[in-house]
């Protein structure tokens, strides 16, 4: 359970490991690097789920999950008691793992393109993952444990999704992880959303002409990032 003090959990989802076009990987970089100048890299972890991918999940993880979930919240630590089955313990031991890590984090940095008008399926397998029924909330209390957790999602998409935009009804990224983390118990004051748009316009003909504007997005993103970045 977070206090907001922890460690902060860097998380990259983009496709392009090497990072040649991907700004969400660029900017997640710059964050990662201030946080580490003011917190030492001791308390920095790192996961690229291009690099290693998380499995998905499989009917063991549903059998376990619904079994939990009919119990109601299940402390973590035994949870493994109800595990029937070899393919059950396989898919709680891929899953407590980055199910504790979450919970552990002061902070989570994401690093999400849009794909499709979504989220990469390398990060919806990670979230699928994580997201086991009552893993982040107080089995005696019943408060969220994610409360004191700070999420900063460093977004990026080719186009224009915005409000008022002709594919503004289009966005399934923010809408999604703002619903999501939101479900998840993270404070709407603790989650950061930084998008940087039209992030194609200078190699797509068709979005030439919003060059001035993908520059300007830009430009706020990496401010936006710096200054959460910043923070305590």
């Amino acid at each position: 359970m977070s206090d907001g003090n922890g460690f902060l959990l860097h998380v990259d989802s983009s496709a392009d490991r090497r990072g040649e076009v991907s700004v969400t990987r660029r900017l997640t970089g710059m964050f990662a690097r201030s946080w580490r100048e003011r917190h030492g890299g001791a308390g920095y972890r790192y996961r690229d789920l291009v690099a290693e991918p998380v499995p998905l999940v499989g009917s063991g993880y549903v059998g376990l999950g619904t079994r939990v979930e009919r119990q109601g919240v299940v402390p973590l630590e035994k949870v493994a008691a109800l595990a029937e089955g070899a393919e059950e313990e396989r898919e709680w031991a891929l899953t407590l793992p980055l199910v504790s890590e979450l919970r552990e984090a002061g902070t989570v940095l994401l690093g999400v393109p849009m794909y499709n008008f979504g989220v990469p399926a390398a990060l919806k397998a990670w979230i699928d993952r994580v997201s086991f029924p009552g893993a982040y909330t107080d089995p005696d209390s019943g408060r969220p444990l994610l409360g004191g957790t700070r999420v900063v999602v460093v977004a990026a998409c080719g186009g224009g999704y915005g409000p008022g935009t002709p594919r503004a009804d289009c966005d399934f990224q923010v809408p999604y992880l703002r619903a999501y983390f939101g479900e998840l118990g993270v404070a709407e004051d603790a989650l950061h959303i930084v998008r940087a748009e039209l992030t194609r316009a200078g190699d797509m003909p068709g979005l030439a002409r919003f060059q001035g504007l993908a520059a300007e997005s830009l430009t706020a993103a990496e401010e936006a990032v710096a200054g959460l970045a910043a923070r305590p």
